[in-house]
C-alpha cells in the first residue's frame, strides 16, 4: 500500500498557514463579506486562506491538480487536492467558532478517485482531526500529539445520536418525512451542523448524520477521516464516497438504518 505520510505532513503545514489567516480576520470589525451567486457569503478569509494553499502546493506539488470551493479548478492529473478555506463561512461571519478549513488529497486508481489524505482543522475550537489511507484517524495539536479515533459501538437506532445541520435542505428535497422519521426514533438529535458532525461520528461521540446537499470540498476530507475510523460514508443513496451531492456517515452498525430512512425522494 502506498504511503501517504508526507502527503499528510504537507497537509498539516497547508492547515497551519490557513489557520493563521483565518484566526488573524476571525471576528474583525472591518472584515470583508460579498455574496456569491448562489447567495451564500464569501469573506476576504475564505479567498487569502485558499490563495495561500493553493500557492504553497504550486511549490510543493506542482504537478497536482488543485479543486477549491473559491477558485476552482486547476491542473489534470492523478492527483488532485481538494480545498474548502473555511467550511462554515455563515458562522465565521457571524462570530460562531464552528468552522473548519477542510484539506484532502483524492488519487486516481482503478476504480476511479479515492480520498487518502483528509485534515480538518478548527482553530476556534482549538481542534484539529485527520487520517491518512491505510494509517488510521486522528485528532490533536500535532502528528506527534494525537489520539487515535474510533466510531461508536453503538447498534440500535433508539440508542443512536443523529446529527444534521437544518431542517430546510430535506424539504427542499422531499425527504423532509424520513428526516422526521428517523429523528423520532433516534435517542438524541442535535444540528452541529457543517463539518463538526461527522468529526463527532469519528470521534465515536455522535453515531450518525446526514446532509442532503453537498459539495465535494464539503465532503472530501469528513469521508478520509470518518472511513479511516472505522465508519462508513456514502451518498444517501448508499453509493461509497464523497461524488453523490449529498452525505452519509455512521458507525457502520447503523448505516443501512439510517439510509433506509433518508435514500428515498
Amino acid at each position: 500500500m502506498p504511503d501517504f505520510n508526507d502527503d499528510l505532513r504537507l497537509a498539516h503545514v497547508l492547515a497551519d498557514a490557513a489557520d493563521s489567516a483565518t484566526m488573524a480576520r476571525f471576528k474583525a470589525l472591518d472584515l470583508k463579506v460579498e455574496t456569491k451567486p448562489d447567495l451564500t457569503p464569501v469573506t476576504e478569509a475564505d479567498k487569502e486562506a485558499e490563495e495561500l494553499i493553493r500557492g504553497q502546493l504550486g511549490r510543493a506539488r506542482p504537478r497536482d491538480a488543485v479543486l477549491g470551493e473559491e477558485y476552482g479548478s486547476h491542473g489534470n492529473g492523478p492527483r488532485r487536492w481538494i480545498v474548502d478555506p473555511i467550511d462554515g463561512t455563515k458562522n465565521y461571519v457571524r462570530g460562531v467558532p464552528v468552522w473548519a478549513t477542510l484539506i484532502a488529497l483524492m488519487v486516481r486508481g482503478e476504480r476511479g478517485d479515492e480520498g487518502v489524505v483528509g485534515v480538518v482543522s478548527a482553530p476556534a475550537l482549538g481542534r484539529r482531526w485527520w487520517a491518512a489511507k491505510g494509517s488510521g484517524a486522528y485528532t490533536g495539536r500535532s502528528l506527534s500529539s494525537a489520539t487515535r479515533l474510533h466510531v461508536s459501538r453503538v447498534s440500535r437506532l433508539e440508542d443512536a445520536s443523529f446529527a444534521y445541520s437544518s431542517l430546510s435542505g430535506w424539504e427542499e428535497q422531499g425527504r423532509l418525512d424520513g428526516f422526521l422519521h428517523l429523528s423520532r426514533n433516534c435517542w438524541r438529535t442535535r444540528a452541529y451542523g457543517d463539518f463538526w458532525p461527522y468529526m463527532m461520528v469519528a470521534e465515536g461521540s455522535v453515531d450518525i448524520c446526514a446532509e442532503p446537499e453537498l459539495s465535494l470540498w464539503d465532503m472530501a476530507a469528513n469521508e478520509v477521516i470518518v472511513r479511516e475510523a472505522g465508519g462508513r460514508f456514502t451518498s444517501l443513496d448508499g453509493v461509497p464516497g464523497p461524488f453523490g451531492g449529498n452525505a452519509a456517515a455512521s458507525n457502520g452498525l447503523l448505516h443501512e438504518d439510517l439510509l433506509g430512512y433518508l435514500g428515498g425522494s
